[in-house]
């Protein structure tokens, strides 16, 4: 008896006043979907809560958790309280591989969302893609990861490819053309360096140095010693996680004034930078979750406040998501599948979270946003776009 039917065995055992008629057995509505049951829906999620992103995606998961617990005091979804459930994985795509099959063997899980990294989504989309099981706001914007076979996965935010593009192009604009070029080394580092190699050139362009940082950071001394020599006039980060802050204070101390651009996943750990955030620039996809002005950021920091955590801003991504994903089920209905609410996300249009519209397009690749705009850090750490 296979892992499903055994499953579904007990759950029909279990409910014996569902005797066997004429039509055989009957099972309840509830019981026909992995992760789904007569009183709640769980989502699964597999991130970084240690390692080089682990500060990321603590905020990421306390920010879904602060979602779903308003959503839930408000009546849930159709009946339904909404459940989060998270592996750590290190920013380790073994790890991110080991925890969703897992997920995905013991049925603990409808739908996944907010899974951090490149390689981490590139280990496990092809897995999730062969079981129909929706994914929903991998953080990453590799181009690499949106395909058209890919109809179960469901983008929020811009590509890379976008990001890139604009923040290259700003750098020219401004006069600024010899470009050092730092990347994390490792499949999403690698393909932002293949993009920023691409942007530059159709500038007639070619980066000054293009210089590997480790996933851990630990050659940050010499990476910042190699854009020193290289006389670069900026440099573009095509990197994430602790390593870039590293990087960031030895560059500091060698070229303090010189012009630093990143990608919006780049700077993770604003606080360790303290003073050294002034200045340094982004490409911006959401609001900034300082900039009180926006409702979605009041919204995100009352229900945060309202779930008594705290955050850094980084999650507001995830939270962003999780009423993404709140919507879709409550439009898949009360007798939800993967495949329902697969067609309830390929459906949305216009979709608002405050000031962020969720369009899907028309086919897989789905992507639901895709504005990019240069964000610079004031001095009192607050990102402005």
């Amino acid at each position: 008896m296979n892992r499903l039917n055994r499953r579904h065995f007990l759950t029909r055992a279990s409910h014996g006043a569902a005797a066997l008629g004429a039509a055989g057995w009957v099972v309840p509505s509830w019981a026909a979907e992995d992760g789904v049951t007569a009183k709640s829906i769980t989502i699964g999620n597999s991130t970084a809560l240690s390692g080089p992103l682990g500060n990321a995606g603590q905020d990421h998961i306390k920010a879904i958790q602060a979602a779903f617990a308003q959503i839930n005091k408000a009546g849930g979804v159709n009946g339904r309280e909404l459940k989060i459930v998270s592996k750590d994985d290190g920013y380790q795509a073994p790890r991110t591989v080991e925890n969703v099959k897992k997920m995905i063997d013991d049925g603990s899980a409808l739908a996944f969302m907010s899974l951090i990294g490149t390689p981490n989504n590139g280990a496990i989309l092809p897995m999730t893609e062969k079981a129909g099981i929706p994914v929903l706001g991998p953080i990453t914007g590799a181009a690499s990861l949106r395909k058209p076979e890919y109809k179960n996965t469901f983008h929020i935010r811009p590509s890379y490819t976008d990001e890139v593009t604009r923040m290259v192009q700003q750098l020219v604009q401004m006069g600024l053309q010899d470009i050092a070029v730092v990347y994390l080394d490792n499949p999403f580092g690698k393909e932002v360096l293949a993009n920023t190699q691409r942007v530059l050139a159709e500038q007639k362009l070619k980066a000054v140095a293009s210089i590997a940082l480790a996933v851990d950071g630990k050659n940050h001394a010499e990476a910042a010693q190699q854009i020193v020599d290289s006389k670069a006039g900026a440099v573009f980060l095509g990197t994430t996680g602790t390593g870039t802050t590293d990087l960031i204070l030895s560059l500091r101390e060698k070229a303090a004034g010189l012009p630093v651009i990143g990608l919006s996943v780049t700077f993770t750990d604003t606080k360790r930078l303290g003073k050294h955030l002034q200045g340094l620039a982004m490409a911006s996809v959401f609001p900034s979750a300082q900039v009180m002005k926006f409702a979605v950021v009041r919204n995100f920091h009352a229900s945060m406040e309202a779930a008594g955590l705290t955050t850094t801003g980084l999650g507001l991504e995830s939270w962003i998501n999780a009423q993404v994903i709140a919507e879709a089920l409550r439009r898949a209905g009360r007798d939800v599948t993967r495949e329902k609410l697969r067609n309830a996300l390929a459906g949305l249009r216009n979709f608002e979270v405050g000031e962020v519209a969720i369009n899907f397009t028309n086919a897989a690749p789905y992507v639901g946003t895709t504005a990019v705009k240069l964000g610079v850090f004031g001095p009192d750490g607050i990102l402005r776009s």
